[in-house]
């Protein structure tokens, strides 16, 4: 969950799963990595998928840390909060690892009556996701968050609930913007069984349409006055 160079801020900042041996960051953030290219940027890879140096820094807030640097692992507990680009995830513990191409692998983990919270922003639609479960998975490779137990995903449009979608596991995929949802002896809906609430399209379409206009936002596809909409 945490890219190269990500940050846990506790008693005090140490670096995650830096390539060398920790240490202490000076200004209690880590220098964000330029890589070689344009504006210090790299091409994205042959599939369009960013490379783990494209990817945004991790601040980590713990009470602990335990880091290996043998095995690339880190674990942090207590009231673990992890802020990562727009997603942000609360968990009692977070496990994490990385391999030998810097992919990102994490499970979070809550403590008995409680549950792992995850929210991502996506401004670009008013968006805003919102997931529940007893653990959560993340794969660095794939960008899928596995809410597993209990688990509960919600989409927010300018912050009205939509849809819903329950289960004993919930996949969101954050570059696809999809989902996928198992039943099981754990599911949050009745009888092991996946429930799902899905608004229609034109609904959806038109709070969207609501919540640009509220902000003084252009429509989709239509250029701010004095601006054209049509590149030369």
């Amino acid at each position: 969950m945490a890219a190269a160079g990500a940050q846990a801020q506790g008693a005090a900042s140490t670096p995650v799963a830096p390539a060398t041996s920790p240490a202490p960051a000076v200004s209690g953030q880590a220098p964000a990595k330029k890589s070689p290219g344009t504006n210090g940027s790299k091409a994205p890879g042959k599939d369009g998928a960013q490379t783990p140096e494209q990817e945004p820094n991790t601040v980590i807030l713990s009470e602990t840390l335990h880091y290996d640097d043998v095995k690339k692992t880190s674990v942090f507990t207590g009231n673990v909060i992890m802020t990562r680009g727009l997603m942000t995830l609360h968990s009692d513990e977070l496990q994490m690892r990385e391999d030998a191409q810097g992919n990102q692998y994490g499970t979070a983990l809550a403590s008995p009556g409680k549950m792992v919270t995850v929210r991502q922003e996506r401004p670009e639609n008013f968006e805003v996701i919102e997931g529940v479960g007893r653990r959560a998975e993340y794969d660095g490779t794939k960008s899928t968050f596995d809410l597993i137990g209990q688990a509960v995903v919600t989409r927010f449009i300018c912050g009205k609930p939509f849809d819903t979608i329950r289960g004993d596991r919930v996949r969101y995929n954050d570059k696809a913007g999809t989902y996928e949802a198992i039943g099981g002896p754990e599911s949050s809906a009745p009888a092991g069984r996946v429930r799902s609430v899905m608004e229609p399209r034109a609904r959806t379409d038109a709070a969207i349409a609501e919540c640009r206009a509220q902000q003084g936002k252009p429509a989709a596809g239509k250029a701010a006055p004095g601006k054209s909409a049509v590149k030369p």
